[in-house]
């Protein structure tokens, strides 16, 4: 049975995003004859914990945790930070505006640690990795990103022992929405920008989750790209017992930072609760997981507080169920320039739901174009205010009426098993 080696910086315990897609991808390798070796730091700096996704780990995988040095602690200190307080990706402020120490500290992160703080592992576990091939080969490498840290790993063991690599890029580089914020040097943009053209033109082959990013990074000249989207497990989703509750509940799980904080969607809402009193009555906005500070002084002035439920964190078989008993699926796309390209692995598990999807992004991008294709909801753009009241009425009388429900489109091209199925018919032509 052939064997890939899988570099990522993610793995459980460790919550959150960027855990899954890897996790769900090698969870059915064995199904479709690969066998995976995955490499992850033992001690990395998570977003969150959850211990629940130790289920998916599929026995037949070797893993492999080695010690990782992150300059965190020193930025906790820097920053008076509890030193088991998680660092927020994105920029995501939940207390306090940024000060002095975190602004110098984000300045040093985009200008020194190039291409992230993680840039301290890429020499020992080159080093380690080259021993370990050596003993026991493998026929192919991916490497998963963000951090890219992992593809610079991946792409010196290529160059060392002439293996095969598929770099997979779950987010984007020099693009991502929160690189404007890094306060880069021209120097230091030069390095990001020469850094990300390197690997993408070094790898075999590219995988991205979207059209947009492929696009991009064809212009930047990577040679072979496939777009393999995120997906959501058949297994996670049994929960159909669950039905939603008796209010209009319209639930956002996941984190919100200032990008993503829909000012608009607040503002219809809070109108529509001064002119309905049935509206206001049956009104519940529930946040599951990290919000900015600026969303929630826009709740304030909003005077929205009232209806809304705060969950800091869920284990995703809980937040699975809340999608579940949600009237509404709120999904909302950074207003950022890479906004058409954003497809959150957490969208598809909304589609798995079969809630309505309520989206605030571009009406052109690519959410908007699966939207279309399964028919499971509706986008509205980030200024179109008649739009959205048009869309929160249209909900809201459904859901008076009973009828609140996502219909039942096709979404089957999006399970985790049929993703692994393509994705190892790509791996299977590094071995034909």
């Amino acid at each position: 049975m052939p064997k890939v080696l899988i570099i990522t910086y993610y793995w459980p315990p460790s919550g959150g995003a960027g855990v899954q897609r890897w996790l769900k991808f090698s969870k059915y390798l064995h199904e479709f004859g690969w066998s995976g070796i995955v490499y992850t730091p033992e001690n990395p700096e998570a977003p969150a914990t959850d211990h629940s996704l130790m289920a998916d780990v599929s026995p037949q995988l070797v893993i492999i945790k080695r010690p990782i040095w992150e300059p965190y602690r020193l930025y906790k200190l820097f920053t008076r930070q509890k030193k088991d307080q998680p660092v927020n990706a994105g920029f995501l402020s939940e207390t306090k505006k940024p000060g002095l120490a975190e602004r110098f500290s984000v300045w040093l992160r985009g200008n020194l640690f190039i291409p992230d703080s993680r840039r301290f592992w890429i020499r020992p576990s080159t080093r380690f990795l080259k021993k370990y091939l050596h003993e026991k080969p493998v026929d192919l490498i991916v490497s998963t990103g963000p951090p890219h840290s992992m593809h610079l790993i991946a792409m010196a063991l290529h160059r060392s022992l002439g293996v095969p690599w598929v770099a997979d890029f779950r987010d984007p580089w020099t693009s991502i929405d929160y690189y404007k914020d890094l306060m880069l040097t021209r120097r230091a943009d030069n390095r990001h920008r020469k850094l990300e053209k390197k690997v993408l033109q070094s790898a075999d082959h590219v995988i991205t989750v979207g059209e947009s990013m492929k696009n991009e990074f064809a212009a930047l000249g990577a040679k072979n790209i496939s777009v393999i989207t995120n997906g959501y497990d058949e297994a996670d989703f049994n929960a159909g017992h669950i039905m939603p509750g008796n209010q209009f509940s319209i639930v956002h799980i996941g984190s919100i930072n200032k990008d993503r904080n829909p000012r608009l969607l607040w503002q219809c809402l809070s109108e529509l609760v001064k002119e309905n009193n049935h509206f206001a009555e049956s009104l519940q906005i529930r946040l599951v997981g990290k919000t900015d500070l600026d969303v929630w002084n826009d709740l304030e002035k909003m005077v929205l507080m009232p209806y809304v439920e705060r969950i800091d964190y869920l284990p995703h078989s809980e937040a699975v169920k809340e999608m579940f008993s949600a009237q509404v699926l709120l999904l909302l796309i950074n207003n950022s320039l890479n906004a058409k390209g954003i497809l959150t692995g957490k969208f598809f598990e909304y589609l798995a739901s079969r809630r309505p999807i309520l989206a605030v992004g571009p009406v052109d991008g690519d959410i908007a174009s699966i939207l279309k294709e399964t028919g499971m909801g509706s986008i509205t753009g980030f200024d179109d205010k008649e739009g959205m009241l048009a869309q929160l009425k249209m909900l809201f009388s459904r859901y008076e009426k009973g009828e609140l429900s996502a219909g039942a489109g096709n979404t089957l091209a999006y399970s985790r098993r049929e993703l692994t199925r393509r994705l190892t018919h790509l791996f299977n032509q590094f071995i034909s």
